[in-house]
């Protein structure tokens, strides 16, 4: 088997793994395989492989690996929100009146029921408004299991 053939079924490896690794790093390591590959393919020997290797996998590190995780937006703090913090911002509808009270879920407030992405929520008040059934919300926080709603903005 020739130096190209074992350089290129590494690389396809390693970007088979990258599947199951977060970060983008066997990635890197695979361009640089693919990289050494090609120059095996030419008549230099082992030593310009690795050369090749090193530099390709350095630059690809450095150029491609921060641009693929600004693209996928794998920076900390930018991560995918999931279960009930993905409502927020989302808009929904009154289904049964949420009265006034102490604002933000405090003593007094009278939770309602809202509908949100399909799905029935306990709904109160952030700014202590009276709510009818059928007015337009957004989630503007989440309270345990009660969606903390305002008024949606008429545009």
């Amino acid at each position: 088997m020739s130096g190209w053939q074992i350089w290129t079924i590494i690389g396809v490896l390693l970007l088979v793994a990258e599947m199951f690794a977060p970060g983008f790093w066997l990635a890197c390591v695979a361009i640089g395989c693919f990289v050494a590959g090609l120059v095996g393919l030419t008549p230099v020997g082992l030593t310009g492989q690795v050369i090749a290797f090193a530099v390709s996998t350095l630059a690809s590190l450095v150029g491609i690996r921060p641009f693929l995780r600004r693209h996928f937006r794998l920076e900390p703090g930018t991560g995918v929100r999931t279960n009930v913090d993905a409502l927020l911002g989302k808009t929904g509808i009154v289904t049964e009146r949420i009265d006034a009270g102490g604002g933000a879920g405090g003593v007094g407030a009278r939770s309602g029921r809202v509908i949100v992405e399909g799905e029935n929520w306990r709904g109160a008040s952030l700014d202590g408004a009276v709510l009818e059934p059928g007015t337009r919300v957004m989630v503007v926080q989440v309270d345990g299991t009660t969606l903390m709603v305002e008024r949606e903005p008429e545009l």
